[in-house]
């Protein structure tokens, strides 16, 4: 049997925040990968992170989409690391090895992980660009702000729009979004508007061809934006904060820490939802 959570990420409080599935592994060795990929499709969340502790405050963790592994996941690494703050297993700086590097996470009441080192991957063209705003419902607009590739674990499509009301209008065609964040070898299409709220920005993230169509908190999307934004000249070092899950009921705050070196983290507080075992038949 394995032990599974079910963890509310990026809130105070259950049935909030985006939901992940986090299975705490015992030995040394990983479930072989087609039954891991097998408990994200049966557990549905987003993501499901299998967790392994190697000794001496040091993690290894994998990321399950319900349609393939991914390299990092900021919300599933903020539940594991304050499930494992709440049940006593771990405390203050740990390592959490990824596929996307090695990374620095504080488990406490709010988790502040390190994330993978940003950069600008490209900018798209102009036919791109438009079929980027066509695949999210929002034809003949042409930004201010470049339509860019950010990666800070994975790489997504950040994609201003003019305002909070057309962020929230928008009709996405997940056929179209997953063809083209395939054709350009990224997870998703992060549209993103400014409030005038305190909050950096609101944000909304879609990721059909992951089996995510939408993600009402996303760490690795808002690191990659937090970048994005600095390059740009938006903002300065500092905290930040992007609210996302607001049209899903969901709402979710997301906290990002932008270094003078360019170094982002992002964090969060995490409720556990449930528990249980799966009965795995050899």
């Amino acid at each position: 049997m394995l032990k599974y959570y079910i963890i509310d990420a990026f809130t105070k409080k259950p049935f909030g925040g985006n939901t992940a599935g986090v299975v705490l592994l015992e030995g040394n060795d990983f479930p072989d990968d087609e039954l891991m990929q097998s408990i994200a499709a049966e557990l549905r969340y987003s993501e499901t992170a299998f967790v392994r502790s190697d000794g001496d405050a040091h993690y290894t963790v994998r990321y399950f989409t319900p349609k393939g592994e991914v390299e990092l996941c900021g919300h599933a690494t903020v539940a594991s690391f304050s499930l494992l703050f709440q049940l006593g297993m771990a405390s203050g700086t740990c390592c959490c090895r990824t596929l996307a590097g090695d990374l620095e996470v504080e488990a406490a009441p709010v988790v502040m992980m390190q994330m993978a080192t940003p950069r600008i991957v490209g900018t798209l063209g102009e036919d791109d660009a438009a079929a980027a705003y066509s695949a999210v419902g929002l034809k003949d607009y042409r930004p201010s702000l470049p339509v860019q590739i950010a990666y800070s674990g994975l790489a997504d499509i950040m994609l201003p729009l003019p305002s909070v009301e057309a962020l929230n209008s928008l009709q996405p065609d997940m056929e179209a979004i997953s063809a083209l964040t395939e054709r350009l070898d990224t997870v998703s299409i992060h549209p993103f508007a400014f409030g005038n709220d305190g909050h950096t920005a609101h944000v909304r993230d879609f990721a059909p061809a992951y089996g995510v169509p939408e993600e009402s908190a996303t760490g690795t999307a808002n690191a990659a934006l937090t970048h994005y934004l600095a390059t740009n000249g938006i903002i300065q070092p500092g905290k930040h904060s992007f609210i996302q899950g607001e049209k899903m009921g969901r709402p979710s705050v997301v906290a990002t820490q932008l270094a003078d070196s360019g170094d982002i983290r992002i964090g969060g507080t995490a409720s556990i939802v449930a528990d249980g075992h799966l009965h795995i038949q050899p």
